[in-house]
């Protein structure tokens, strides 16, 4: 995690870090390790939680409500009832995710704005920037994954994933040895999403081949290089005339002129 942190200049002196805890391994993992990384990085920062009860039916934030009090972490719930929109707006069968997130995210940004935070830092690891990056090769014909640091579109808010370089099956064992009060998401975990098993199969059948094939794409993505790509506006943006076979240095995107692209 610190190599994202500093890396990506996470974070600043003076910052107040809302983590996303959604009651699931990744975000208590993520809660639990900025805590740790507060009392000891060079920078002075604070952490808070913040869980959002979205009113779906059966969710009981108390096991992490409780944990959080005996470990000694700030942690807020929000109450506010998206579930209602969702099952208003996605016909019965359909997939929940993509609407139930957008809304968490917005009431995210509201309680980051009333609690004074410059930070949202959610609990994204590597495994969810694979999957992204493959399904929006294979299914939406884009080029991208998840950015490590992200402004939203209001400008107001930016969000930070700490957890990016972190393999999955690494935080489950964390998770597991620590023992934290996982809460179950009975709704998420009943939805049908064609899309994201179609690539987790297809990631699992080159891991059987290939172990490393998830450490290769991880750093695929922080290895650019511009001018083997038909991104036509993006060769005229970084003043791109021809690609060099014999100098592959200098295809490599660097990383200021990535964020500009």
């Amino acid at each position: 995690m610190g190599r994202a942190v500093v890396g990506f200049q996470m974070l600043r002196d003076a910052d107040r870090v809302m983590v996303a805890v959604s009651g699931g391994k990744d975000s208590i993992t993520l809660l639990h390790l900025l805590h740790a990384l507060s009392r000891r990085a060079p920078v002075q920062f604070s952490v808070v939680g913040v869980h959002i009860d979205q009113g779906q039916p059966g969710h009981d934030p108390t096991p992490l409500v409780k944990w959080a009090a005996d470990v000694g972490y700030p942690l807020q719930v929000v109450r506010d009832d998206t579930w209602s929109i969702v099952k208003d707006k996605i016909p019965e069968g359909n997939t929940y995710c993509s609407l139930c997130s957008r809304l968490r995210r917005a009431v995210l940004y509201r309680v980051a704005g009333e609690l004074g935070c410059t930070k949202i830092a959610l609990g994204h690891h590597r495994d969810d920037a694979i999957v992204t990056l493959m399904m929006n090769l294979v299914f939406s014909g884009q080029l991208k994954s998840m950015p490590p640091k992200l402004m939203s579109d209001d400008g107001k808010n930016v969000v930070i994933r700490p957890l990016i370089y972190c393999a999955e099956d690494e935080i489950a064992a964390f998770s597991q040895a620590k023992q934290f009060p996982i809460l179950p998401c009975n709704i998420c975990g009943s939805q049908p999403d064609h899309q994201r098993k179609v690539i987790s199969a297809l990631l699992a059948q080159l891991d059987s081949h290939n172990p490393g094939v998830r450490a290769s794409m991880l750093a695929a993505l922080a290895n650019v290089r511009a001018s083997h790509l038909l991104d036509s506006g993006l060769w005229k943006r970084l003043d791109l005339e021809v690609a060099r076979e014999d100098d592959p240095d200098s295809a490599v995107l660097p990383p200021e002129q990535l964020v500009r692209a």
